[in-house]
C-alpha cells in the first residue's frame, strides 16, 4: 500500500522559511511526477509546485522565486523549500505522487503569522 508521509510545517514569521518533506513508500514502481498542493481557508486547492523524475518543476506564480521543489528518486521523497514567507502562503500543504494512481499525504499546516 502506498502511503505519503509528510513532514515539516508549523509556524513561521513573515520572511522566513520553511521546509516539507514528503516520502512515498510501499510502491516499487516508478514515480512520474511528485509535488505539492496547497489549499487555503475558503479557497480551491491550487498546485504549488511539482517535480518531474527528469528534473522538470513547475510552479505557481505566486511563489515562483521563492519556492524551490527538489526531489530524490532513491528515496522517494520530495523536498520543499520556501522562503521569504508571506502570509498568504498560510495554507494547508498536500504532498502527491503520480503513479497508476494519484495519491495524497496527509496534509501539513503551514501559518505564517507574526
Amino acid at each position: 500500500q502506498v502511503q505519503l508521509v509528510e513532514s515539516g510545517g508549523g509556524l513561521v514569521q513573515p520572511g522566513g522559511s520553511m521546509r516539507l518533506s514528503c516520502a512515498a513508500s510501499g510502491t516499487k514502481s516508478s514515480i512520474s511526477d511528485m509535488g505539492w498542493y496547497r489549499q487555503a481557508p475558503g479557497k480551491q486547492r491550487e498546485l504549488a509546485a511539482r517535480i518531474f523524475s527528469g528534473g522538470t518543476t513547475n510552479y505557481a506564480d505566486s511563489v515562483k522565486g521563492r519556492f524551490t521543489i527538489s526531489r530524490d528518486n532513491a528515496k522517494n521523497t520530495v523536498y520543499l523549500q520556501m522562503n521569504s514567507l508571506k502570509p498568504e502562503d498560510t495554507a494547508v500543504y498536500y504532498c502527491y505522487a503520480q503513479i497508476t494512481y494519484v495519491y495524497w499525504g496527509q496534509g501539513t499546516q503551514v501559518t505564517v503569522s507574526s
